[in-house]
């Protein structure tokens, strides 16, 4: 499956090939013990996790130095594999269920992941400010704003404004209303062309 990773993320060297080949076997062992991906979906696991989670890197770069917070990570998603991708940015990830962190933690080591931070923490009690802050649909867009929106560096040094980067699918306007002139959504069937993506997007909320 490395050949779905390199198709669409050509510039990814040895070493990050090495990392997103020893996560399948990880997630694997760890999924046994704790159920962190549904076992339908481990099957899918390139596809429907670790490039769904990158898609996020179709819409923003991150730049060296920089600081991305993923809350509700669960088993770590989306910030292990873009994690791997950006080894010169650091990541938190969050999340309030004790066992997924222990996940998160345990694989982040094993695959030699030295720029991720894992803790147990709920997102309304995280303190530092971040560039960004991703996630994939853990709830509705403007309880996660009310959730965060006061975790987001002031000064921005990417392309797109400081904010959000939120996965989710399906028909967003309502949530996004109160957000009209600060939201953009980009859909992720044009970067990738397998028929999963068809209605997944990314959204870009600048705060």
């Amino acid at each position: 499956m490395m050949e779905l990773l390199t198709k669409y993320f050509p510039e990814i060297n040895a070493d990050q090939i090495e990392k997103f080949k020893h996560l399948e076997e990880l997630y694997q062992d760890w999924n046994s013990k704790i159920n962190v991906i549904s076992r339908k979906d481990m099957d899918y696991f390139y596809e429907h996790h670790v490039l769904h989670s990158l898609g996020i890197a179709k819409i923003q770069r991150f730049q060296p130095g920089s600081a991305v917070l993923d809350v509700g990570t669960g088993g770590g998603f989306p910030g292990i594999p873009l994690a791997i991708l950006f080894p010169e940015t650091e990541f938190l990830l969050v999340d309030s269920i004790g066992k997924k962190i222990k996940v998160v933690q345990e694989v982040a080591k094993s695959a030699g992941i030295h720029n991720v931070e894992a803790i147990q923490l709920r997102a309304e009690d995280v303190k530092p400010k971040f560039d960004f802050i991703v996630s994939r649909a853990v709830t509705t867009l403007p309880e996660f704003i009310n959730w965060v929106g006061k975790n987001i560096k002031k000064e921005s040094k990417h392309e797109l404004k400081n904010g959000i980067l939120y996965l989710k699918g399906g028909d967003l306007e309502a949530e996004l209303a109160p957000f009209k002139s600060k939201s953009k959504v980009y859909q992720l069937s044009e970067f990738f062309e397998e028929s999963f993506f068809e209605t997944k997007k990314v959204v870009h909320v600048g705060l």
